[in-house]
């Protein structure tokens, strides 16, 4: 039976799931959540989810959230992007920590104010506020990638996918891949897996439906 991923194309914390069905091979179908429409507050949607929030997967007879736990039991389940030894492993989960605290969720909240609320609603100084916070977390993770290929292991991890799920999307928030020379290489190794895709790609889901405009490319 395919897992089945409640997700939508803009949610960055969905694609890191996404990712790793894909990139794994998994057998996984997505399922479109309407996240503009109000779906996630639905009873129906917090009967899957009490937490109302995307991602949530459907693995193994299982109802699975929030896009750390869901990666570190796929790494388990499936013996892959897990880290090879305990101290890896450790690795790894400090900075998907680390990465829904002060990265991941940053991103999120200062993408979705400037390009996802009416112009004239957007809080400008909390958006200044925002970018200002997230400055010293791209150069942390820009510093940590000199003279590393993967983040928190030898090869590629669930850490990897965690961080880089925002990073992937064209709306403007504050970042400029060409700022970070580290992260943009990175990225590019992370672009250059096989089966790697976009995450409007990969999932159902983009501003450009909501406008009327079609797939986005």
């Amino acid at each position: 039976m395919s897992a089945r991923l409640h997700c939508f194309g803009e949610s960055g914390h969905s694609y890191k799931v996404a990712l790793f069905l894909t990139l794994t091979g998994q057998d996984w179908q997505p399922v479109r959540v309407d996240f503009f429409g109000g779906e996630t507050r639905s009873e129906a949607f917090r009967a899957l989810n009490p937490m109302a929030e995307c991602p949530v997967l459907e693995w193994r007879g299982e109802v699975l959230s929030q896009s750390g736990a869901i990666l570190t039991r796929l790494a388990r389940d499936t013996g892959q992007m897990g880290g090879t030894t305990p101290g890896e492993s450790e690795a790894i989960l400090r900075w998907i920590l680390w990465d829904n605290h002060k990265f991941s969720s940053q991103i999120g909240a200062t993408r979705f104010l400037l390009n996802f609320l009416p112009e004239a609603k957007r809080p400008a100084e909390v958006i200044a506020f925002q970018q200002a916070r997230l400055k010293p977390a791209y150069r942390l993770l820009n510093d940590h990638l000199d003279g590393r290929d993967w983040v928190a292991a030898e090869a590629v991890s669930i850490a990897d996918l965690s961080l880089c799920s925002y990073l992937w999307y064209p709306e403007p928030f504050g970042f400029t891949r060409a700022d970070w020379p580290h992260i943009d290489a990175w990225l590019s190794r992370i672009a250059a897996l096989p089966g790697w895709k976009h995450p409007y790609e990969l999932m159902p889901g983009s501003p450009a439906d909501r406008a009327g405009g079609g797939k986005h490319v």
